[in-house]
């Protein structure tokens, strides 16, 4: 670990000086900062030097992109922080910087605006191309970021609330012209990190990585009401080299959902994800799975490592969505180590998901399934094992599951498993496997092996940073 210790007795706001004096410092609240980040900052303002005011009803949109604007100029001299203090901070979209940290206080909440007509739109993502919710752009996010190094979200569990309600009801009335806002979403970039934070009620999904790479996720609690739409905890998009850990979340989609695209603009777009390591999730949505894979998976994903998976109350553990028109490829997926208590299905793969971004996708575009590794699985109260859809013509190939233990619920399926189109072994499974996936009688060690070598996101190690805050 390395030790970086700035001071920030002087802050500089539009060309003056603000000098830590005698009389000011009566006026002015120090806090002492230590966190743990991928980068220390030699330069640091809070948004109050900016105008902010953390009174929940005074918009900030201005003094926070004010403040990211003047920061910005210290990107090549050490970078800088902006700290947001104790306060309910009112704001609309803005925009972060390279070499950059936001950092919110534990009493600091940014609440997003609900005046859905002071959001900007932007293009639909390339590899989309298309909405959503609605065939056309979308609402900028609430915090956001394109073609940055080095910038860092982080906090010691300040809340980021979205105030989603008012999307939502939109949404359900069919009324939005464009598709929702995410809480964050950084893309073209490299070496991010968003940690320590604690996110409510996001119009739809609230972490968004994409076309980017050497990501660190760690420490966030998300939360939404388990019937909120599309309110994805953290999804990996097009993204390499990702690292999510220590995650709490409830949902009303998917917890985690990795993605690369969607129909012939993914494919054509062809930046999978891959070399992803998830550890540490505790997940409950009980419409959606802790660990989705797609469906907008066009682009491919590979090398998905997830470890030490808790999920309760959940529709299924780790899910593939495809269909036919995607294309693209799922493959080398590796999860060890899951708990799960009352499920729908422990295994859920899905060869017919349906969903298109219109009717030009290629239907003899058929995805590549292939090389699903589970081991050590424990689940309890779960209505069905398995349900296993693959694509006729087009089989799911390579699965393996070795030492899993599923009790099934009081009123569960007659028949525990559902397996169509699918091909693999099992060692050590109860209840037996459906017989595409025959038994090989022993809990081989060796099965459905962990991959042993670290992937190059593990080897990034976190700077102890220590700042002191002087600010009014």
């Amino acid at each position: 670990m390395m030790m970086r210790a700035a001071v920030l007795l002087l802050v500089l706001v539009g060309g003056v000086t603000i000098s830590d004096s005698v009389e000011s410092r009566k006026s002015r609240t120090l806090e002492t900062l230590d966190y743990s980040a991928i980068s220390c900052r030699a330069h640091s303002a809070s948004i109050v030097d900016f105008g902010g005011v953390g009174d929940g009803a005074t918009l900030n949109t201005g003094a926070f992109q004010q403040a990211v604007d003047h920061l910005s100029q210290y990107a090549s001299d050490g970078g800088a922080q902006l700290f947001v203090p104790a306060g309910k901070w009112l704001t609309g979209s803005f925009n972060l910087t390279s070499h950059f940290t936001l950092y919110l206080h534990k009493d600091a909440v940014l609440l997003a605006s609900q005046d859905i007509k002071s959001w900007a739109v932007v293009d639909p993502l390339p590899s989309y191309g298309h909405g959503r919710d609605a065939a056309g752009g979308r609402y900028i996010s609430l915090i956001f970021g394109t073609n940055l190094t080095d910038v860092i979200v982080t906090g010691e569990n300040g809340t980021i609330d979205g105030q989603g309600d008012v999307w939502w009801q939109q949404f359900h009335k069919k009324k939005l012209k464009y598709t929702r806002p995410y809480l964050i979403e950084i893309m073209h970039s490299d070496t991010i990190q968003i940690s320590n934070l604690t996110f409510l009620n996001s119009p739809s999904w609230n972490v968004h990585p994409v076309y980017s790479r050497n990501v660190i996720i760690q420490g966030l609690t998300i939360l939404a009401p388990v019937t909120s739409p599309n309110t994805d905890g953290i999804n990996p998009d097009s993204c390499t080299n990702t690292r999510i850990e220590d995650t709490y979340i409830v949902s009303g989609d998917d917890c985690i959902a990795v993605k690369s695209g969607w129909d012939e603009y993914g494919i054509s777009y062809g930046m999978p994800t891959r070399q992803l390591v998830i550890r540490r999730l505790t997940c409950i949505s009980p419409y959606s799975a802790a660990i989705a894979l797609g469906s907008e998976m066009s682009g491919g994903i590979e090398d998905v490592r997830a470890q030490d998976i808790t999920a309760i109350n959940t529709e299924s553990g780790v899910r593939i969505k495809t269909g036919v028109g995607r294309g693209g490829y799922v493959r080398d997926v590796y999860v060890k180590g899951m708990n799960l208590h009352t499920m729908k299905w422990v295994f859920w793969m899905t060869g017919n998901y349906g969903s298109h971004a219109d009717d030009h996708y290629d239907p003899n575009a058929m995805p590549e399934i292939k090389g699903i590794n589970y081991r050590d699985v424990v689940a309890n109260n779960a209505t069905m094992a398995a349900r296993l859809e693959g694509i006729a013509g087009d089989p799911f190939t390579g699965i393996c599951m070795s030492n899993v233990t599923i009790g099934l619920a009081a009123k569960a399926k007659k028949y525990p498993w559902t397996c169509t189109d699918v091909q693999g072994v099992t060692g050590g499974v109860v209840p037996p496997p459906c017989p595409l996936l025959p038994e090989q009688g022993v809990k081989e060690e060796g099965m459905c092996d962990f991959p042993a070598d670290t992937l190059p996101i593990d080897n990034v190690e976190l700077q102890t940073c220590s700042y002191q805050m002087n600010y009014f």
